[in-house]
């Protein structure tokens, strides 16, 4: 059922938001605060670019991104008949991920990241709850395509 997909959509966007107010609330900008010493901490940053801070300096290109790939799912969902489980956990996945980050980028100028890992003296660049989505939904389409998924049932 299409639907369910949309019902992930918001779910996943509504955390997304939730977790990012608390943050923003909670945690001064560029403030670290240690939850695993020397491995894991939460700290406020706000990145102007995509991934890894690429294209930081041209902010309204990923907003273009964004909104273009929102609107093809979108009619990419519209279009197709059924979807199995895994389609609907992906696409979901993606899509409230997507927007989550959007909504950072049109109302703030940024995203709002807070994740942070350290492993030595190497510090993982920071992250959200909405890229980890975006991640998982990626996964899953990659694994559904290259055979990882067998006997699914098709959902209408």
């Amino acid at each position: 059922m299409k639907k369910y997909i949309y019902y992930l959509t918001f779910g996943i966007l509504l955390i997304d938001q939730m977790v990012k107010y608390f943050v923003v609330q909670n945690i001064v900008l560029s403030e670290v605060i240690s939850v695993i010493p020397n491995f894991f901490y939460l700290t406020y940053v706000k990145n102007t670019g995509g991934a890894w801070s690429l294209f930081h300096s041209i902010p309204y290109l990923l907003i273009i991104i964004s909104f273009v790939f929102l609107i093809f799912m979108n009619r990419y969902i519209l279009k197709i008949k059924e979807f199995s489980l895994i389609e609907i956990i992906s696409y979901g996945f993606l899509m409230g991920g997507v927007l989550g980050n959007l909504i950072d980028r049109v109302l703030v100028s940024g995203v709002i990241d807070y994740i942070g890992f350290q492993f030595g003296s190497y510090y993982y660049p920071i992250f959200n709850l909405a890229d980890i989505f975006i991640v998982l939904g990626m996964v899953l389409i990659i694994m559904k395509e290259f055979g990882g998924f067998k006997n699914e049932h098709s959902r209408g």
